[in-house]
């Protein structure tokens, strides 16, 4: 058996177990979603290689010497998989295939000009969704390279043309957006605010929609939602901007209003409010096709916008019913034999017409995040489920590489320029067809990662999760000068935030959500888990909100009442562990004020914890890393979750109808779980899997 490429070997190890088979002791790797695979010994040498792939395991010879330096002083845990490529979710599959045939994202010809677009922004929001299910940072990396070959140091963006008025050119902004939250690096806010000045000048026509382009006077295409508004969403949430909210849904409804038929519920390509245009009605300025990605374009922009939404903002209302209407009327054109969607989308069977792959993979990435979100019902998850299976048995092809090929995407489509494109079904129906289009391929990858979760997506639907910013109520001035809050909150995205946790629990459908007030029982009504991270000190905040006997009683009857505390110390020097004992003692839990695991530059060893599995918590076996910790004591009612050469570092206790939960470390945190870094030996990702599916189980719900 020949030796793999690292690249092709990149495993899912979440949910994976190690095993030694009794018949010949080889190491076997036994997944729930791929089955058994074989392992082979791997040398150090292949460990750091795999490592810098982000592989979070492989093994060693056996009796081998292991000289990989302090990084597996404790274990030598990486297991090198030869495990076919075929075993990897479809996800991980295509977008390797996509790092090696597009290096960089660069998918043109050597000698082709090569500038800021569009289609690279579809290709790489995929690899995001790729990169967050998987915490695998070979994906973020890929992304930030083919970004940064177009920004300068300075924050412009040689190769982008404001004065073109194209809202095709906003899409690349939510990769720059990304790249700030992560990186914090201002040349990417100030490449994102180019963008976001566009939005300021950009034509308008009489109703108030952006004109499509400069060059397309008073017209909107379902294309340019979304271009323009996931971004537009998105800068408003982070940079505090709320009245952009009243715009966005203004470009949403205005669209839908003038281009759904009253007949079929579905939106035509384009409208043209001066009615000039050859393709447009004289009497409704609408075009003539319901063509198939134009409306998979508006879906994904109603699903991808929603979550910047506060939940007041009257426009969120507005965009969930429009988003039901287009669900509606697309699902009745869904094929019942193949579960696919042709490229005019209500002309089945009609000659020249044809299933449409980026427009059916838009469709099932949109219906499935709609239901994990809650905003369709649970239904649409068997629309999105048969066309899942459609695609996969038509538009997906492997080669003796084991590269994958995405086909049956249509190249490219539009209305009027020159020559003159006419909007006729003929058309659309001649339209070039062709295969790794970016466009399909990233539509392929955002289906991908929402089908691969499907199945847990609603498990605990209709459950919030709180996180604390009261007791750690820490801010930071962003780029923008605004002060903001950090440290341990869902939408910190950099080192410090805790993005992928809370990623893990929207998988479940869990909502997220963030209480800036003391807790009480009033406060935590309607939510099922509230956290509390590493209370503040004045060396971290020099006004901290210390823990105060009243919120020790709150936070116990709100528990008793069936409420989750989730309690997440630290170290001493980095938190306030007296006071968050006044509501841990209450449970028979104490935070001991001590220092330990204790790591010092890159002996990684000391922060390294095995957990064995088999236990009530860790079903699988996993390394967790928890860095510079403190340590538990416990009394009755409460009983050890994990512990550590002789250290309770994970404990819990039941309280009247509810559960508490404590922790040495908030060892959940995004430096220990994106894979952006080049990590110690551990798969806090994978375990912290599991930790939020135990939370899940323990609550009166009983999930199973």
């Amino acid at each position: 058996m020949r030796h793999r490429s690292l690249r092709e070997q990149i495993i899912s190890y979440s949910g994976t177990r190690l095993h030694k088979r009794a018949d010949t002791s080889l190491p076997v790797l036994i997944n729930r979603n791929h089955g058994q695979m074989k392992l082979l010994p791997a040398d150090c040498s292949d460990a750091k290689r795999a490592m810098m792939f982000g592989l979070n395991s492989f093994v060693t010879k056996p009796g081998k010497a292991c000289n990989c330096g302090a990084v597996l002083a404790v274990l030598c845990l990486a297991f090198m998989p030869v495990a076919s490529p075929q075993q990897l979710p479809w996800s991980q599959r295509v977008a390797n295939s996509t790092i090696e045939r597009w290096p960089a994202g660069r998918f043109v010809a050597p000698d082709a000009k090569w500038e800021w677009n569009y289609e690279l922004a579809t290709l790489l929001n995929g690899m995001d969704a790729v990169w967050y299910n998987t915490a695998n940072g070979s994906y973020y990396k890929y992304a930030k390279q083919s970004v940064d070959q177009f920004v300068s140091p300075d924050g412009s963006i040689p190769t982008y043309d404001p004065a073109a008025n194209s809202l095709d050119n906003i899409a690349l902004g939510r990769q720059l957006l990304l790249l700030y939250r992560v990186t914090q690096d201002a040349k990417y806010f100030k490449a994102a605010t180019l963008l976001r000045m566009q939005l300021s000048h950009q034509p308008r026509n009489a109703s108030g929609g952006f004109w499509h382009k400069q060059i397309y006077p008073d017209q909107m295409w379902l294309d340019g939602l979304y271009m323009a508004e996931p971004f537009y969403a998105e800068y408003a949430a982070i940079f505090e901007e709320p009245q952009d909210f009243t715009d966005i849904t203004k470009q949403f409804s205005t669209i839908e209003e003038h281009t759904r038929s009253p007949k079929t519920g579905l939106l035509y390509h384009a409208w043209d409010e001066s009615r000039k245009q050859a393709w447009a009605s004289k009497t409704t300025g609408a075009s003539q096709i319901f063509w198939a990605r134009a409306m998979g374009w508006y879906m994904m922009a109603l699903v991808d916008t929603l979550p910047y939404y506060p939940k007041d903002d009257p426009g969120r209302a507005k965009l969930l019913a429009i988003l039901n209407r287009t669900a509606a009327a697309v699902v009745r054109y869904q094929d019942q034999e193949t579960g696919l969607w042709y490229q005019v989308l209500d002309k089945p069977g009609e000659k020249g017409n044809y299933f449409e792959s980026s427009a059916t993979c838009m469709f099932t990435y949109a219906l499935q995040m709609g239901v994990r979100f809650g905003y369709l019902p649970q239904s649409y998850s068997d629309n999105a489920a048969r066309a899942w299976q459609g695609i996969l048995s038509h538009f997906v092809q492997t080669d003796a590489n084991i590269s994958v090929t995405i086909t049956g995407t249509v190249r490219g489509v539009g209305l009027g320029g020159n020559p003159y494109r006419d909007g006729t079904y003929q058309y659309y129906v001649t339209a070039r067809v062709g295969s790794n289009d970016p466009k399909g391929v990233g539509a392929f990858l955002l289906a991908a990662s929402e089908m691969e979760r499907a199945s847990d997506a609603t498990l605990a639907q209709g459950e919030t999760v709180l996180v604390d910013a009261w007791f750690n109520s820490q801010q930071r001035v962003n780029a923008a000068g605004q002060k903001q809050y950090f440290h341990y909150k869902w939408n910190d995205l950099s080192d410090s935030g805790f993005s992928l946790f809370g990623h893990i629990f929207q998988s479940y459908g869990v909502s997220l959500d963030t209480l800036y007030t003391a807790p009480t029982v009033e406060g935590l009504k309607g939510s099922q888990y509230y956290i509390i991270v590493s209370p503040d000190i004045p060396a971290k905040n020099p006004n901290p909100h210390y823990v105060q006997p009243e919120d020790a009683d709150q936070l116990a009857e709100w528990v008793k009442q069936g409420g989750f505390l989730i309690l997440m110390e630290n170290d001493p020097a980095n938190a306030d562990i007296e006071h968050l004992n006044l509501i841990a003692d209450r449970f028979g839990i104490h935070f001991n004020n001590t220092l330990s695991h204790h790591v010092i530059g890159n002996d990684f060893a000391p922060g390294q914890i095995v957990a064995k599995g088999g236990g009530p918590l860790f079903r699988d076996p996993h390394t967790l890393y928890m860095k510079d910790t403190c340590t538990i004591s416990l009394k009755s009612p409460a009983t050890s979750l994990l512990e550590d050469k002789g250290d309770i570092m994970m404990a819990t206790a039941n309280y009247g109808k509810g559960t508490v939960v404590a922790v040495v470390d908030p060892w959940l945190y995004n430096e220990y779980t994106d894979g952006r870094k080049r990590p110690p030996v551990q798969d806090n990702f994978a375990a912290g899997k599991e930790f939020v599916r135990w939370l899940l189980t323990q609550t009166q719900r009983g999930y199973k």
